[in-house]
């Protein structure tokens, strides 16, 4: 997000510090962020870019000056975690209490176009589209936890009417609130699929493995092994015009909070969280060969940050070699699949058994430190995609062995919007196809060019992995 427009701020303000914490410049020579003071910035016309936010200066790859060390300000200012905190904590306690938008950008003590930079930058979604999400995801809990009614479910949520309730329902979940409501009395549901839904890019990269062991697919049908609070089972997603049947297998007896999960797991799986016609109107070229496509998501944000760092640096084929190896070695089967490992069950591998299989010893060093720090409540890996994308960053480089390439990977699989993989080499040799480059462009570079994409970088390096 840019913001404000260049024309709009007063330079001589600028020059005296006025708007100093307001908002910050980006110069290309040297490709840094600045405080509007800095006098880097005073005299140039062209090449100045300016960002309403410390984590969208840094997004783009820019880095902070050294001369005005804007980061220092900043961190002093804050960058808003504290508010969305408390903005999320009431949604999720009591989200009937706030009207819309406007209320809520008043209860925090913010003008609409503050709050619009807080939920930029943590929830990667506007006002109105993170407060249905928090609608929804309340009246979701409601319906099954309390056996509330639809209309009791509704109005706890805050939504001013029924019809209003069941069509942000179904697009969220797939389903009517009261389909949702009768979750886990068959072994089956199904989920409606937008018109445009393109089922070949989640078949194709569920069945990227053709030897895998936790997922499989044939032409229609996506199997899934997934953990459950009452043990192991396997989805089967069959796909048949817009609709996704799923049928769910095990060889426990699942209770409501199982079908719940599983329910999400396959929403993700579907890549169904996000509404994509924002970014296919603001980039109709990049598109163009593939409209409807969406993020196929890991489901367990544990499996996306294993996958992410075994396939530091090697091809994919070896990365899902060594991938078997872990779920051979770690998982638990359901029938002839096996679940994914748990972080108990990645913390107990022997290292020798790991270095045997052909890994690395610094990628066997990073896997079961992860796994042990996840276990020690370091990081709550299942919980990142619920809470704030500059805190889940921060949280996933702090952890041996992940770096930026790593965290914005498990970013994106897991649910952010905004999030690009810089240092992905895919990635950078298609921005250098996409404008004819000489060379492939670096991480900074990379990440500059994908500027041109926020807020939805996520879907724009989907769009140009696919373009390959």
């Amino acid at each position: 997000m840019i913001f404000p427009p260049l024309a709009d701020w007063d330079r001589r303000a600028a020059r005296r510090g006025a708007l100093d914490g307001v908002f910050l410049l980006g110069t290309v020579e040297p490709y840094a962020y600045h405080l509007p003071s800095c006098p880097l910035t005073t005299g140039r016309r062209a090449g100045l870019m300016a960002f309403a936010s410390e984590a969208q200066a840094r997004a783009a790859g820019l880095r902070p000056c050294q001369r005005c060390k804007p980061h220092r300000r900043h961190a002093v200012q804050g960058d808003g975690l504290d508010v969305f905190q408390a903005l999320s904590e009431r949604l999720d306690r009591a989200p009937a209490t706030v009207a819309d938008a406007t209320h809520l950008a008043t209860w925090a003590g913010l003008c609409e176009p503050a709050l619009a930079v807080i939920l930029a930058d943590h929830a990667h979604a506007t006002a109105d589209a993170w407060l249905t999400h928090k609608r929804v995801a309340f009246a979701a809990d409601r319906l099954l936890g309390q056996a509330a009614t639809v209309a009791d479910a509704c109005e706890a949520a805050g939504f001013p009417s029924a019809r209003a309730f069941d069509r942000a329902f179904v697009v969220a979940m797939g389903m009517t609130p009261d389909a949702y409501r009768r979750l886990g009395e068959a072994p089956r549901f199904t989920l409606r699929l937008p018109a445009d839904y393109r089922k070949a890019a989640v078949l194709a990269y569920q069945g990227r493995d053709a030897e895998g062991l936790a997922e499989r697919t044939d032409a229609a049908t996506v199997w899934k092994a997934l953990g459950t609070p009452d043990g192991p089972a396997v989805v089967a997603i069959r796909f048949e015009r817009r609709a996704a049947h799923v049928e769910v297998t095990s060889d426990h007896a699942l209770g409501t909070a199982s079908f719940a999960l599983l329910h999400r797991d396959v929403r993700r799986i579907l890549g169904l969280g996000h509404d994509i016609r924002p970014f296919e109107a603001a980039h109709p070229t990049l598109v163009a060969p593939r409209r409807g496509l969406r993020i196929p998501l890991i489901p367990r944000a544990f499996d996306a940050l294993c996958w992410a760092i075994i396939g530091q640096q090697i091809n994919l084929s070896f990365a899902g070699s060594l991938r078997r190896e872990l779920i051979r070695l770690a998982g638990e089967r359901v029938g002839d699949m096996i679940v994914h490992p748990t972080p108990d069950a990645v913390a107990r591998i022997d290292p020798d058994e790991l270095l045997r299989r052909r890994f690395s010893r610094a990628k066997t060093r990073y896997l079961i430190d992860t796994a042990k720090a996840i276990i020690a409540g370091d990081l709550d890996i299942e919980g990142l995609a619920d809470g704030s994308a500059v805190e889940a960053e921060r949280r996933l480089t702090a952890l041996n062995g992940i770096g930026t390439w790593t965290a914005r990977y498990v970013m994106m699989r897991i649910g952010f919007a905004d999030a690009a993989p810089v240092g992905d080499s895919g990635l950078a040799t298609a921005l250098e196809r996409l404008h004819g480059l000489d060379m492939r462009p670096d991480a900074v570079a990379t990440a500059r060019l994908m500027a041109a994409y926020a807020p939805w970088r996520s879907l724009a390096s989907m769009h140009l992995w696919a373009s390959l």
